[in-house]
């Protein structure tokens, strides 16, 4: 869309209200759809989740590639949307459930990572497809999305079912099957097995191929994650939405999806080189992820934000001031705009090392099992509100307090970020996901960090308490 929007205005003649909107409600009914999507998961399962949402991005995809008026293209976004919010949700939570402690971060960063370089795709086939037609350039941009959702429906297919979810259902024999397939050992598979069988409220000892649960899955959780939750909980939903909240709240909406704008006013004006500026920060942007999966399960999350979030704040502080004085400039100032266009890529680095894939693995693994789905529902709900909110209100944001003042705000709300992840987000490296309560029940989240060499490995498996206890 990024690319698409200096095409659609010109050729539908709309104005930047309208453009706005364009923008902004794919995020609004991501909104809608991550809602439905935590109880859908919790009903049909996590893998017949992704099929449905893939078939909604393709019938969203078909729309917005035809689109021969502003409303079909409106109707197009919001079908697209409401499957960004199921794919949102979904796909971090299919991949905390079926990975060990050990690599939990590095796979449930992947959906972020996939994200970025679908972004670059984007950038890249925009490039070409605008040297098509008007007419057709743009719808081309936008059409072409049906094909991975397409080889998305298909391939999960032959994907395992989550064997958390599996558990939930009483299918314990189905679930053992899986975890011997995605654990390095039968004895990891089997601890593994107990541990989500002691959160399910089952017997560890029960080796039953099918048992009744009391209740159904999904009863009773909103009362006990909002209503009456514990403290533990409350402190988990805090984290859950504030880091969901700083993502989008610092300004990573605003680079990504106005960066020609941007790059326009740090003096790029030729459509060519702005759609060239714009691959920069896709690839940077994928670049960046790509190595910060790989240090997640190593350096751990927290590390990660607190250094990612102080990055942003310096290269949004520099960002602000670069444009304000091109903006009050009456002469071009080489310097200014050349350190603009290098701010928004070191925003880009610093985004891209930290806060952009944790705040995915963070608040998808900290969920008891119980309340996952629904608590991650919740997550991508703020994420989508907070995105739809930047996106829909830059351009009047800039207009009415200039762009330099825009990235003056976005770098308050850093530093915002940075003493809420210091105080509210504890380290969950190597920690299994049945952990998460212990950890969130202690009152210093520093006190948690976990001591180099503890977490799980193929060469170390982190018993449950019980089994150490037994033992």
């Amino acid at each position: 869309m990024s690319g698409a929007m200096i095409f659609i205005k010109e050729d539908l003649k709309i104005n930047d209200i309208q453009v706005e909107v364009l923008a902004g409600i794919l995020n609004l009914c991501a909104l809608v759809g991550s809602g439905a999507a935590g109880r859908t998961s919790d009903w049909i399962g996590r893998r017949y989740t992704i099929v449905l949402a893939s078939a909604i991005f393709l019938v969203g995809a078909v729309l917005m590639g035809y689109a021969p008026t502003y409303a079909i293209l409106m109707t197009g976004r919001c079908i697209a949307g409401f499957g960004v919010g199921f794919a949102l949700l979904i796909a971090p939570v299919y991949s905390a459930e079926i990975s060990s402690p050990s690599t939990r971060g590095f796979l449930t960063s992947l959906p972020e990572l996939c994200i970025s370089l679908g972004i670059l795709l984007g950038y890249i086939s925009n490039y070409f497809f605008a040297k098509l037609s008007l007419k057709l350039g743009w719808r081309m941009m936008l059409g072409v999305a049906g094909i991975p959702s397409l080889a998305l429906g298909f391939g999960i297919l032959k994907m395992p079912e989550s064997p958390r979810w599996l558990v939930m259902q009483g299918r314990l024999g189905e679930a053992k099957k899986v975890l011997l397939r995605v654990s390095n050992t039968k004895e990891e598979a089997e601890y593994r097995l107990q541990d989500i069988k002691i959160a399910a409220g089952i017997n560890e000892f029960c080796n039953d191929d099918i048992v009744k649960l009391p209740k159904k899955t999904g009863q009773g959780v909103w009362k006990e994650l909002i209503l009456r939750p514990s403290p533990s909980v409350r402190w988990i939903l805090l984290a859950a939405l504030g880091i969901h909240f700083f993502e989008h709240a610092t300004g990573i909406e605003a680079v990504v999806l106005y960066s020609p704008r941007i790059f326009k006013k740090a003096g790029v004006t030729s459509k060519n080189k702005l759609l060239l500026a714009t691959v920069g920060v896709g690839l940077t942007k994928t670049l960046c992820i790509l190595v910060a999966t790989f240090m997640l399960d190593k350096v751990g999350r927290r590390r990660l934000l607190l250094t990612s979030t102080g990055g942003m704040m310096v290269a949004l502080t520099i960002l602000g001031f670069s444009l304000t004085m091109v903006e009050h400039s009456t002469e071009k100032l080489v310097w200014a705009l050349s350190l603009s266009i290098v701010a928004t890529y070191t925003f880009v680095v610093f985004f891209s090392i930290g806060l952009g894939p944790i705040t995915w693995v963070y608040s998808c693994e900290i969920f008891p099992l119980k309340l996952r789905a629904q608590g991650a529902s919740l997550g991508v709900a703020m994420n989508r509100l907070m995105n739809a909110t930047v996106s829909m209100s830059f351009l009047s944001l800039s207009k009415a307090i200039t762009i330099g003042g825009s990235f003056f705000l976005f770098a308050g709300m850093s530093v915002l970020a940075w003493f809420f992840f210091y105080f509210c987000c504890p380290e969950t490296k190597g920690r299994s996901l049945e952990e998460m309560e212990i950890i969130f029940s202690r009152k210093s989240p520093n006190s948690m960090d976990v001591v180099e060499g503890s977490s799980s490995s193929v060469d170390h498996i982190e018993l449950p308490n019980s089994v150490v206890l037994a033992r």
